[in-house]
């Protein structure tokens, strides 16, 4: 059963991604499976490869920044208060092309990928700590655990 919470700022896990730091801010435990988000910190240069999920729609809410999105095929520049909807299936990725941090809440509906976060990702406890240089090692765990998790990489596109 979903149940009402608040979660203070920086209370949720934080895990390091390739470059990026993603901070759970509400897990389909907690909201019954219905619905996944989490928000994303995005150095320069960072994002994720093209790609598709087969089980789950996503969307993106851009806080700060100006991230590129790939959208099936074009790229589009997104800003501050900018909504993008990603239906399953559908072939993306975002891009930070600018010299600055970007910020982002991504939202995944149905949950459940979030394990596929907590298994390929590492434990982020010392949010002041420096980003570790983890972009080999993720990338392995991600080819590794995507088709568990209905995910498909498009490396080098």
């Amino acid at each position: 059963m979903a149940t009402m919470f608040h979660q203070a700022v920086s209370s949720g896990a934080s895990y390091w991604g390739p470059g990026d730091v993603y901070t759970f801010l509400v897990t389909g435990e907690q909201s019954d499976g219905a619905y996944f988000s989490m928000l994303a910190i995005v150095p320069p240069g960072g994002g994720p490869p093209p790609h598709t999920h087969a089980f789950e729609d996503e969307t993106f809410y851009v806080l700060d920044g100006t991230p590129s999105f790939f959208l099936t095929d074009q790229w589009i520049q997104a800003g501050p208060g900018d909504f993008v909807n990603i239906p399953r299936g559908s072939l993306h990725c975002f891009h930070n092309h600018s010299d600055e941090l970007m910020t982002m809440i991504l939202t995944f509906t149905p949950a459940g990928i979030e394990k596929f976060f907590e298994e390929t990702l590492e434990r982020a406890y010392d949010l002041t700590a420096p980003v570790p240089d983890n972009v080999a090692e993720v990338s392995a765990r991600y080819a590794e655990a995507a088709p568990r998790y209905g995910m498909e990489f498009f490396v080098g596109d």
